[in-house]
């Protein structure tokens, strides 16, 4: 009788263990769907037709985030973001005469993030953002960068997601980020980049 009401105390006891805290720090890996988008002034500005444009692609984000304060519900980070994205579309022809070109975008970001984060070392969502400077490059088939494709420009970076942890180091994460661009300059007689916003879809593993 004795060991079952020690037993019974020492499982009601660890039942009410608090969750574990939000880690203090956790690192990100992503496959990502960036849905660059079809517009016409880009076009423009790159001198294509804007049949051209690829639209949705591939990429990668990687981030590392460290908890700093807690405060009621909750504990706010900084950390930061690196977002890879490409898309290519495919040459067009019809009886030999090309009417569409292979064109390639490609985006890069480099972002500091201040988050704000609820739940537990099992699991939170957050939302976050940051503003810091990205490129873009459109090139067609064969021809070769131009400044417009190598300016940096100030973009602002903003969204939220989710971490569940399978295990007790590693995460299943999701994230959805837009990335605000400023415009660009004008280059050779063509009109600059205009200011867009690149929505990415991601999801991978978490590292605590």
């Amino acid at each position: 009788m004795t060991i079952a009401i020690v037993l019974l105390a020492g499982a009601r006891a660890e039942a009410q263990d608090p969750p574990p805290a939000i880690p203090r720090v956790v690192v990100d890996l992503r496959g990502s769907f960036p849905k660059f988008p079809r517009n016409a002034q880009l076009a423009d500005g790159r001198g294509l037709d804007l049949r051209e444009l690829p639209g949705t692609g591939l990429g990668i984000d990687a981030g590392v985030h460290l908890s700093l304060l807690k405060w009621k519900a909750v504990t706010f980070g900084l950390g930061g973001l690196v977002t890879l994205g490409r898309s290519r579309s495919s040459a067009f022809n019809v009886e030999n005469q090309p009417i569409r070109r292979a064109v390639t975008e490609r985006f890069t970001s480099m972002t500091p993030q201040l988050s704000f984060n609820f739940g537990t070392g099992d699991g939170w969502s957050y939302i976050s953002g940051g503003i810091g400077r990205s490129t873009w490059s459109v090139v067609a088939e064969g021809g070769l960068l131009q400044p417009v494709d190598e300016e940096g420009l100030r973009t602002i970076n903003y969204g939220g997601g989710a971490r569940w942890f399978i295990k007790r180091h590693v995460a299943f994460t999701f994230d959805v980020r837009f990335h605000d661009r400023d415009p660009g300059s004008p280059h050779d007689g063509l009109p600059g980049s205009p200011r867009t916003r690149l929505i990415i879809i991601g999801a991978g593993m978490s590292v605590k």
